[in-house]
């Protein structure tokens, strides 16, 4: 997109100086190898992040499918590249060795197919590409693959009645095979967004910051400048674990859910930066997960006395959680928001057996004392949570 149609400078130099006169972006087709490609180690670390769900991008706005479809001829991963059904080999891994739920992304519009330009150029009272292209292609993938999530994205912006998003949708809730499963986000067409879908998205990296009152989610970035994989990049283009840990503790208490994106090589591997940060976000979740599964807002998102604490709630045990981001150097946490009554309110560290001592303030707020660690004893690093019963 910046080479060819922006033709951003930089870019241009960039193909200018290091591929051959003429290269063109379906050269790049065979150049997608994947032959580091394992699917089970991929759905081992993705199990070890502690996520519930995976969604991977079956195609994006450049055309190219990751499954041998019938509407992509030879652009897809298996004539051109890799030689293989990369789709069908991750659900079959991650099916078989996670009980996590798999998703696909799939973009609605293609940057350059020439029946989308000319749709376009007809302000979308023609429909050629999504009749021939993209509506055959998401019934192709919900069919063969049956995924659980199905996260459309790329409106080109053009009317869902361009895309008949509703008519798709309607088969997808009442006769597919996922049918009684399926989850599916906002982006089905213009006006769409943060308004219509199982959950909404509004925007790339949104945290809204307060409770909302549909379901949401805050899909976003380990690489701050990329969702694909980059070679150039440096270390601090990466958040950090306790960036990343924030995000999720502060996306979960406004009621959202977290989707953490990783960019994969064209030989197929996932980086062990990215690595990394998935497997330290599964041993803190580890320790902490029953701050995060399973829970509901609870009547306050963040702390009204101590900045970064930030409140969950779990409703099967009707226990509030307050996670805090850094650990006091007084050894006490005064938190101004939860009412503690004498003789009932438990205070619990998680990791950690024994109960921890407290004294009310008033009619509302706590302090807490907490336990003199080493940073060796400590139950975990990057964020810690209390969970406090009868408050």
């Amino acid at each position: 997109w910046y080479w060819q149609k922006e033709k951003r400078e930089p870019y241009v130099k960039f193909m200018e100086a290091n591929y051959p006169p003429g290269f063109s972006y379906e050269d790049f087709g065979p150049l997608f190898t994947a032959e580091f490609f394992d699917p089970n180690q991929w759905a081992d670390i993705l199990k070890a992040s502690g996520a519930k769900y995976v969604v991977l991008t079956s195609k994006h706005h450049e055309g190219f499918t990751l499954w041998g479809s019938k509407y992509s001829w030879n652009w897809n991963a298996v004539d051109v590249g890799p030689k293989r059904d990369l789709v069908a080999e991750l659900a079959a891994s991650v099916r078989n060795r996670t009980d996590l739920h798999f998703g696909l992304y799939h973009s609605l519009f293609e940057w350059f197919n020439p029946l989308f330009l000319e749709d376009a150029t007809n302000v979308f009272k023609t429909s050629k590409f999504p009749t021939s292209k993209s509506l055959p292609e998401l019934y192709e993938i919900v069919t063969r693959y049956q995924p659980e999530i199905i996260w459309s994205d790329g409106d080109g912006n053009a009317p869902d009645t361009y895309w008949n998003s509703t008519s798709f949708l309607a088969w997808l809730y009442n006769d597919s095979p996922v049918r009684d499963m399926v989850v599916t986000n906002d982006r089905w067409g213009v006006g769409s967004i943060c308004t219509h879908g199982g959950f909404y998205t509004c925007s790339d990296r949104y945290n809204p910051g307060h409770l909302l009152p549909h379901k949401w989610e805050n899909c976003m970035t380990i690489d701050k400048r990329s969702w694909g994989y980059r070679r150039n990049a440096q270390l601090d283009d990466y958040l950090a674990i306790e960036d990343l840990v924030k995000q999720l503790v502060e996306t979960v208490s406004c009621g959202g859910n977290l989707l953490m994106n990783i960019g994969p090589t064209h030989d197929g591997r996932i980086t062990v930066v990215f690595e990394e940060r998935l497997r330290q976000m599964g041993a803190w979740l580890k320790v902490n997960g029953e701050a995060i599964y399973g829970t509901k807002p609870w009547r306050a998102q963040n702390d009204t006395v101590t900045p970064a604490v930030w409140y969950t709630f779990t409703p099967k045990e009707d226990k509030v959680n307050a996670v805090f981001l850094s650990w006091p150097v007084s050894g006490t946490l005064e938190l101004g928001e939860p009412q503690a009554k004498l003789g009932e309110t438990q205070v619990k560290l998680m990791g950690y057996k024994e109960l921890l001592k407290w004294v009310a303030l008033g009619e509302k707020g706590m302090v807490i004392a907490l336990p003199q660690l080493t940073p060796q004893q400590l139950p975990c690093q990057w964020g810690w949570t209390l969970r406090l019963t009868a408050v």
